[in-house]
């Protein structure tokens, strides 16, 4: 059988006195979209830096695409979009694309590229003078210009805008299509769900969950509505069937759940009458990547 497009056991990073990466295993496969989410100091950039060869692991083992990832066969074959920086910054948009895509048996076109990013207003444009959301999408296009295997994409859309996120997300849904691998550690957990076929959730650098975006929110559909802050909730749960739960996340919005259907539905309204308050934005939904991210890492600052 064909290996993993990443695989990881085991794996120990340190810094100094301090753990960043503890025991991490995880796989990713080929073909698909996975996606590495975690707090800040979770350790996700810290394990993707071991796989693209950037950084040497203290212990385990990585393989990517079947091969130690310090290995100079791998080059032509992954594609790496970095948090930040890497590019000189006296060079010019289009200069640095076509220089990238020179390493490359069979790039695409630069040019075709930088138009599909909405950079084609910008190819004579030096590095340093690109905005932050112009200089991501230059990475981007760097990572996958040389029609890689595999791609690394480090917080892909992160200062983008709207229209330039959904432009990243149609690319990374097209590499996925003519079956590149794609490993991308994010934080924001809408684009998770929309990509990734496989989701692993790290915290203190292990793996504390994973699976398919709907194997981790599962079925349980919840009650959302948003109301002044500091509503009785001891006494809403006494109104509620037995077994439902209720909590205010954040101050004004308000989640209930439990057997989700027209009996609930009617008491919480009922409850929120008697009560005076106006019950807003009322909506019956299924639990989110977000609810399950907060729920096993904690709702603390990091």
């Amino acid at each position: 059988m064909e290996s993993p497009a990443v695989e990881i056991v085991d794996l120990v990073k340190r810094y100094g006195g301090r753990t960043a990466v503890d025991g991490l295993t995880l796989s990713a496969g080929r073909g698909a979209v996975t996606a590495v989410l975690g707090p800040n100091g979770a350790g996700k950039t810290s394990t993707v830096e071991i796989c693209e060869g950037f950084r040497k692991a203290d212990a385990g083992t990585v393989r990517v695409l079947g091969l130690a990832p310090t290995l100079p066969e791998l080059r032509p074959r992954v594609g790496v979009m970095l948090q930040s920086g890497g590019v000189p910054p006296a060079m010019r948009c289009a200069e640095w694309l076509r220089l990238v895509s020179r390493f490359y048996a069979h790039p695409l076109d630069s040019g075709a590229l930088l138009a599909r990013l909405g950079l084609a207003d910008h190819v004579r444009t030096p590095y340093r003078r690109l905005s932050g959301g112009q200089q991501q999408r230059l990475s981007l296009a760097a990572a996958v210009v040389g029609r890689p295997e595999l791609v690394f994409l480090d917080e892909p859309t992160a200062g983008l805008d709207p229209q330039a996120r959904h432009a990243c997300w149609d690319l990374v849904g097209e590499l996925r299509g003519s079956g590149v691998s794609v490993v991308l550690t994010t934080h924001h957990m809408d684009e998770a769900e929309r990509l990734a076929d496989h989701v692993v959730i790290i915290d203190r650098g292990r793996v504390v969950a994973e699976g398919s975006p709907a194997s981790l929110t599962g079925a349980e559909r919840q009650l959302r509505f948003r109301a002044r802050p500091g509503l009785a909730l001891e006494e809403l749960l006494n109104a509620l069937p037995a077994g439902s739960a209720a909590k205010e996340s954040p101050a004004g919005h308000y989640i209930i759940e439990g057997q989700v259907g027209p009996e609930l539905l009617a008491t919480v309204t009922a409850w929120c009458a008697a009560e005076g308050v106006t019950a807003d934005d009322l909506r019956i939904e299924r639990r989110t990547l977000e609810d399950v991210f907060l729920e096993l890492t904690g709702r603390e600052l990091r």
